[in-house]
Protein backbone atom coordinates (compact mmCIF):
# COMPACT_ATOMS: atom_id res chain seq x y z
CA UNK A 1 0.00 0.00 0.00
CA UNK A 2 1.11 3.60 0.55
CA UNK A 3 3.79 5.25 2.68
CA UNK A 4 1.89 7.96 4.54
CA UNK A 5 3.03 10.93 6.60
CA UNK A 6 0.30 11.69 9.17
CA UNK A 7 0.36 15.18 10.72
CA UNK A 8 -2.04 15.94 13.59
CA UNK A 9 -1.52 17.64 16.96
CA UNK A 10 -4.22 15.62 18.77
CA UNK A 11 -2.40 12.57 20.16
CA UNK A 12 -5.59 10.57 20.71
CA UNK A 13 -7.03 11.23 17.25
CA UNK A 14 -3.65 10.66 15.58
CA UNK A 15 -3.36 7.33 17.39
CA UNK A 16 -6.82 6.21 16.25
CA UNK A 17 -6.11 7.27 12.67
CA UNK A 18 -2.70 5.58 12.78
CA UNK A 19 -4.36 2.30 13.81
CA UNK A 20 -6.93 2.58 11.01
CA UNK A 21 -4.25 3.31 8.41
CA UNK A 22 -2.19 0.33 9.60
CA UNK A 23 -5.30 -1.90 9.39
CA UNK A 24 -5.72 -0.72 5.80
CA UNK A 25 -2.16 -1.89 5.09
CA UNK A 26 -0.36 1.45 4.96
CA UNK A 27 3.06 2.28 6.40
CA UNK A 28 2.69 5.43 8.51
CA UNK A 29 5.10 7.99 9.95
CA UNK A 30 3.67 10.43 12.50
CA UNK A 31 4.24 14.12 13.19
CA UNK A 32 2.54 16.24 15.85
CA UNK A 33 2.55 19.57 13.98
CA UNK A 34 3.36 21.11 10.62
CA UNK A 35 6.96 21.96 11.49
CA UNK A 36 7.72 18.38 12.51
CA UNK A 37 5.83 17.12 9.47
CA UNK A 38 7.88 19.26 7.08
CA UNK A 39 11.10 18.05 8.71
CA UNK A 40 10.04 14.41 8.34
CA UNK A 41 8.97 15.05 4.72
CA UNK A 42 12.42 16.51 4.00
CA UNK A 43 14.08 13.40 5.45
CA UNK A 44 12.06 10.69 3.73
CA UNK A 45 9.87 9.90 0.70
CA UNK A 46 6.12 9.51 1.16
CA UNK A 47 3.35 8.59 -1.26
CA UNK A 48 0.84 10.72 0.64
CA UNK A 49 0.62 13.36 3.37
CA UNK A 50 -2.51 13.50 5.54
CA UNK A 51 -2.60 16.68 7.58
CA UNK A 52 -4.88 18.37 10.04
CA UNK A 53 -5.49 22.06 9.39
CA UNK A 54 -5.89 23.52 12.89
CA UNK A 55 -2.61 23.00 14.76
CA UNK A 56 -0.25 25.04 16.95
CA UNK A 57 3.20 26.01 15.74
CA UNK A 58 2.77 25.58 11.96
CA UNK A 59 -0.86 25.12 10.95
CA UNK A 60 -2.12 22.99 8.08
CA UNK A 61 -2.71 25.57 5.33
CA UNK A 62 0.83 26.89 5.75
CA UNK A 63 2.15 23.31 5.84
CA UNK A 64 0.32 22.44 2.60
CA UNK A 65 1.59 25.57 0.86
CA UNK A 66 5.17 24.80 1.93
CA UNK A 67 4.91 21.17 0.81
CA UNK A 68 3.55 22.18 -2.60
CA UNK A 69 6.24 24.83 -3.02
CA UNK A 70 9.05 22.38 -2.11
CA UNK A 71 7.64 19.36 -3.95
CA UNK A 72 4.78 20.25 -6.33
CA UNK A 73 3.89 16.60 -6.95
CA UNK A 74 3.12 15.98 -3.25
CA UNK A 75 -0.20 14.23 -2.79
CA UNK A 76 -2.08 15.69 0.18
CA UNK A 77 -5.30 14.94 2.07
CA UNK A 78 -6.41 17.76 4.38
CA UNK A 79 -8.69 17.15 7.35
CA UNK A 80 -10.38 19.50 9.78
CA UNK A 81 -12.98 19.58 12.47
CA UNK A 82 -13.24 23.34 12.23
CA UNK A 83 -12.42 25.98 14.77
CA UNK A 84 -13.60 29.57 14.88
CA UNK A 85 -14.54 29.17 11.21
CA UNK A 86 -16.42 26.14 9.84
CA UNK A 87 -14.36 23.16 8.75
CA UNK A 88 -15.86 23.51 5.26
CA UNK A 89 -14.20 26.94 4.87
CA UNK A 90 -10.81 25.60 5.95
CA UNK A 91 -11.15 22.56 3.70
CA UNK A 92 -12.08 24.70 0.68
CA UNK A 93 -8.96 26.80 1.25
CA UNK A 94 -6.85 23.64 1.60
CA UNK A 95 -8.17 22.35 -1.74
CA UNK A 96 -7.35 25.65 -3.42
CA UNK A 97 -3.75 25.65 -2.17
CA UNK A 98 -2.93 22.05 -3.07
CA UNK A 99 -4.82 19.34 -1.18
CA UNK A 100 -6.08 16.68 -3.61
CA UNK A 101 -8.77 15.48 -1.19
CA UNK A 102 -10.38 16.80 1.99
CA UNK A 103 -12.08 15.21 5.00
CA UNK A 104 -14.35 16.88 7.53
CA UNK A 105 -13.90 15.42 11.03
CA UNK A 106 -15.42 13.17 12.15
CA UNK A 107 -15.20 10.89 9.14
CA UNK A 108 -15.77 7.20 8.50
CA UNK A 109 -13.23 4.61 7.50
CA UNK A 110 -14.88 4.46 4.09
CA UNK A 111 -14.53 8.23 3.67
CA UNK A 112 -10.86 7.94 4.66
CA UNK A 113 -10.29 5.20 2.09
CA UNK A 114 -12.05 7.22 -0.60
CA UNK A 115 -9.95 10.32 0.15
CA UNK A 116 -6.73 8.30 0.01
CA UNK A 117 -7.76 6.72 -3.30
CA UNK A 118 -8.66 10.14 -4.73
CA UNK A 119 -5.36 11.70 -3.66
CA UNK A 120 -3.23 8.83 -4.94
Amino acid sequence: MARILLIDDDDFFRGMLLASLHELGHEVTEASDGGEGLARHDQDKFDLVITDLIMPEKEGIETIMTLVRRAPDTRIVAMSGGGRVSSKDYLNIAARVGARAVLAKPFTREELQAAIAKAL
